[in-house]
């Protein structure tokens, strides 16, 4: 099998799991409705472990563009094999959010709330303030990528490292995911709203195309900056790209200020809270 083979399946997996266990939350007459942000943050734990058990041993399970680029960016990937991984990655997306939705199917006409619907193939913010939403993807991913490196340098029981991995993921869910619904990864967002917008999900909406670039680009950015900052904690690499990076972050987000204002938004995670409270 191909490496990119092996990050198109592996990626498929991941939304297998995370995509099926936000739908099996919010669509309505699932057995798991309303069961809340624990089920979500562990479904997407345990989602990346196993899809990291699956390809893990061929193509390092990155998954995730912002994994890819920040390895890169500290020398630990090949930048000739990017632009390969992150298409497998965002083809393996969209073709898992398609399973969900298949898996799923008569539960769409039942679910009235079209932003349920889409969250369960994308993100969305719980307060609509784009520097805020950008800087908190940007954290969530800076923290994944610190995170994982720190993971890669330590020794392990043989095999339990992806575990650890999805332990990582649940952490940053339950500690930094209420902001925007955490998509620390630009694949798991794009891919699957891509799926939303071409999918015949009943009564389906808008896939919300205005707040698109948000998880693309947060995470872009915060991936290479957690994985610099790494690097240069311990492995003493130069503190340049870190600033780069950080002038780069502040410059977006206050260009985005100028961008029309959006109102509140009220996430499918705050109802199941409000619900199950």
């Amino acid at each position: 099998m191909s490496v990119y083979l092996a990050e198109l399946i592996g990626t498929m997996v991941l939304i297998i799991f995370g995509g099926g266990v936000v739908a099996g939350v919010v669509l309505k007459k699932s057995k798991a409705e309303n069961s809340g942000w624990i089920v979500i943050t562990f479904g997407w734990g345990f989602a990346v472990a196993f899809a990291v058990y699956a390809v893990g041993g061929i193509s390092g399970a990155h998954l995730n563009p912002a994994v890819t680029l920040g390895l890169a960016s500290v020398g630990e990937f090949s930048w000739s094999l990017v632009p390969g991984y992150i298409i497998a990655q965002i083809i393996g997306a969209f073709i898992g959010a398609c399973i969900v939705f298949i898996h799923y199917l008569p539960h769409w006409r039942e679910t009235k709330d079209q932003g349920a619907k889409l969250a369960v193939f994308s993100t969305d913010p719980a307060i609509a303030h784009t520097p805020s939403n950008l800087i908190s993807e940007a954290i969530g991913t800076a923290v994944l990528l610190f995170g994982l490196l720190a993971i890669g340098a330590n020794q392990f029981t043989e095999g339990l490292n992806p575990l650890i991995v999805g332990f990582l993921i649940v952490a940053i869910g339950l500690s930094l995911g209420g902001t925007t619904g955490y998509a620390i990864n630009p694949a798991r967002d794009l891919g699957p709203r891509l799926a939303h917008f071409f999918l015949p999900i009943a009564g389906k909406g808008t896939s919300n195309w205005k707040y698109a670039w948000v998880p693309v680009a947060g995470p872009a950015i915060g991936g290479v900056l957690g994985a610099q900052f790494y690097h240069i904690m311990f492995n003493g690499g130069s503190v340049v790209p870190l600033f780069i990076l950080i002038a780069l972050l502040i410059i977006i987000s206050a260009a985005s200020k100028w961008m029309p204002s959006e109102s509140k938004v009220t996430t499918h995670y705050q109802n199941n809270a409000e619900n199950v409270s």
